[in-house]
This record gives C-alpha cells, structure tokens and sequence, in this order.
C-alpha cells in the first residue's frame, strides 16, 4: 500500500506518520519534518522515474510506502503519477490544504470561480493568457514561471489598452504572491505586474493569484471555475455598435469563429477590427483577444462593444502590420477587410500564429495574394466563397430572400501539434 499524505500549507504531519514504513519519499524539506523509522529507505524528489522505480521495489517487497507532498496531492499533484503507474486501489490518499485554497483563504476570497492553471513544469503561455481574459485566477508556478515572468507577460495587457473600460470590464489586473504558505516564512503579498516583473522572488513562491479586482468577489455559482460559456455565437450584427454596415456578417463570423477555434488559454488578434465583432465573440468563448483597429472612432466602438458583452477586450490603436510587432504572439488570427497592404498583413500574421490564420475578402483581386501569403509561410490553405441571403419581410405578410454580399474566406492552418492549452488548466 502507498499512503500519500499531503502538508505543507498549515496542517502538522502526525508525529508518527512515517511508523512501519520502508520507504519515505518527498521533498527534503517534508522529510526533515518527520521521523524516520530506523532502517527505512529516504528518497528526495527531483526526477519522479528514480522514485517511482524505488516505490516499486518497495511495493514487490511487501513495504509500506509514505510519500509526503505539498498541499492536496490530488490536485495537480503526484497522486496522477502514482495512480497510473500502480493503480488507484493501491493508494490511500491524506490529502491536505491545496496551495490555492490556502492563497484564497489568505486574502479572503472564495473560489469555486477561480481558473487554475499550473505553469509548474510548462510553458507559461497558457496561463498568461487566461490571466488576461478572466477576472479570477490562480497559477501554480515552477522555474521560469515565476511572479516576475507572469508580470512582465501581463505588462502587455494591463494598462495598454487604447480606450479604458469601466472598471466591470477594465482588465487591469494585481498579483498575489503566496509564499511558504503554512511555514514561519509565510508572506502573502498584493503587487502590480510591474512591481512583480521587477523583483526577484525566490524559490519559496506556493501560487500566485491574478485577479480584477472590482469582480474578484464573484456572485453565487452553481459549477466551479470559468463562467460558463455563451448559449450561442455568430450574433446578429444589430447586436455590435458598427458603422455604416463594416461588420462581419454573422454567417461569415460563424465560419471564421470554426476555424479559428478560441478557447481558455487561447489568445487570438483580430486585426482590421472594425467593431471587434470577432474579438468580443472569441473572448466570449473564453480566449483572451487583442483587437488591432486604425481609426480612431473604431477603438472606442471596439472598447464599447466589449462592455456591452461583459468581456475584456485589449485594444490597439494602429494600422498593420506595423503595430503587430508590440504584441504577444497569438494562437489564431483573424484578419478582416484589406487593401493593397492585405498581403504583407497576412504574411505577419501568419509568421507569427502557432494555429491558424482566417482572413475574410470582400475583393475577389485580393484573393491570390492572401493564399500566397499563407502558404508561402508553411501553412495548409483552404476556403470558401460564401453567398447567404436572408429572409426578409414583405408587405402583404409575405417573405422574400435578400441576398447579402458575398465574402471570401481562407484560413490556413499549421500541422496539428499537441497544444499547451490542453493540459495545465482546471475550471
């Protein structure tokens, strides 16, 4: 049998929580705090395979093993690692305070609607950019994904926007640094992205929270984590502030939205915004997205829009693809409208995009260019030429069918790779 015992964030380890076993596995400092059994074999953990295989050796012996973790061992823990390799009948599991019930419980807040996300041993991207598409979150980090990094990654999005948002939906974010949680060095501390990205935080950092301060408090939730997602997508145009019609129609959106896939821990640009139809939808389905529009009167439509729908939407104020060099690289770009620059835009884009590049034309003459570009930058290219027409009432209680203009629309997609975003966040 291995007892998995978690500590670390407050609960004492009993004093003879190590009797009778012939194996003691767990970090040095959890090891220093207890008792061994005299004759018991100690093992560190650093590399899991030189533990796991010690385990192993223990269990076909007929030894008990203890394993000391951090916290609750189940969440985000070795209890997944042991589970797969001697099942989960062999195990009997003490779980104690996780590090983010613990960071939560510091600062007085609930929550069931918090994402959390680990960086521990991953790249940092994912979480990043769920930090800056959601109000509540908590990140475990690992070397390399510290409070500095996320700081300095949140830097792009805090304080950058063209147009500021009422404080529903304003973006601006603070971290808190939970440290030593549970030991005599406990500091839990409230720092803005700069000040995080500027200091050295060791190596006794637990989690660090990343909220909105003005919805940190949440309301009443019926399912943990992120908010749930919208009953539906592809919104009518009336439901976007626009100007003159320079809207992506819904039938367009609803395709252009398939094919770019936005999701938590996405970050997607939308470049010629227009009204950010696109943008606020892909942060309505939990991405984090970047709206890069040239005119002036547009930032602020693109702002507004995003407040209408209760989403965080990061502007940018400039024309592309000059402006793209001071953002983050994306996971999926949309690039709407398009003049005689529409193939050097699609060539930034698409150098820059991990996933997928979706570009809509109205011109057919635009359409050779936008498909070299693609597939001149590695990606596999395809698309549609779409022609709706909607039903439309006339008098006498009768319908006819009013065509709406027809739209070209490529994407160009990388060769599928196993996404980051796919592991590391719990909702």
């Amino acid at each position: 049998m291995i007892t998995v015992v978690g500590t670390g964030t407050g609960a004492p380890l009993p004093a003879d929580v190590a009797a009778g076993a012939g194996l003691v596995v767990g970090g040095r400092r959890h090891l220093d705090a207890v008792r061994l059994p005299e004759g018991a074999e100690r093992v560190v953990l650093g590399p899991l395979l030189p533990a796991l295989d010690a385990v192993e050796r223990h269990l076909d012996q007929g030894s008990r093993v203890l394993v000391l973790a951090s916290g609750d061992p189940g969440f985000f823990g070795v209890v997944r690692v042991l589970a797969e390799r001697f099942g989960a009948e062999r195990l009997e599991v003490r779980a104690g305070v996780s590090s983010v019930a613990a960071a939560f419980a510091r600062v007085g807040l609930p929550w069931d609607d918090a994402v959390v996300v680990s960086a521990h041993g991953r790249e940092s991207r994912t979480a990043v950019n769920v930090c800056r598409a959601h109000p509540k979150v908590a990140v475990l980090t690992g070397p390399g994904a510290g409070p500095a990094e996320l700081g300095a990654a949140l830097l792009h999005t805090s304080g950058r926007a063209s147009a500021p948002a009422p404080a529903s939906v304003s973006g601006e974010r603070v971290l808190v640094v939970a440290s030593a949680l549970g030991s005599v060095r406990e500091r839990v501390e409230w720092v803005s992205p700069a000040e995080s990205a500027a200091r050295e935080w060791g190596t006794d950092v637990n989690v660090v929270l990343c909220l909105d301060r003005t919805r940190a408090l949440g309301g009443v939730r019926t399912v943990a984590g992120a908010a749930a997602g919208p009953a539906g997508w592809a919104l009518a145009e009336g439901e976007f502030a626009h100007r003159d019609s320079m809207i992506t129609k819904f039938e367009v959106r609803a395709l252009a939205l398939a094919r770019l896939g936005p999701r938590l821990g996405d970050l997607v640009w939308d470049v010629g915004a227009g009204s950010g139809s696109v943008a606020v939808e892909c942060a309505r389905l939990g991405a984090a997205a970047v709206a890069v529009e040239k005119a002036a009167d547009g930032v602020a439509r693109i702002a507004a829009n995003a407040r209408t729908h209760g989403v965080y939407v990061d502007v940018r104020h400039g024309a592309a693809p000059e402006v793209l060099d001071e953002l983050p690289d994306p996971d999926a770009v949309f690039v709407g409208g398009g003049g005689a620059e529409l193939p050097a835009v699609v060539t930034a884009c698409a150098l820059r995009a991990r996933r997928t590049v979706v570009v809509a034309m109205a011109a057919l003459d635009r359409v050779p260019a936008a498909r070299a570009a693609l597939t001149g930058a590695g990606f596999s290219c395809d698309g549609v030429l779409l022609q709706s027409s909607r039903l439309a009432p006339l008098p006498g209680d009768v319908t006819r069918l009013a065509a709406t203009n027809p739209v070209f629309l490529l994407w160009g997609t990388r060769s599928p790779v196993l996404e980051e975003s796919d592991e590391g966040v719990a909702q």
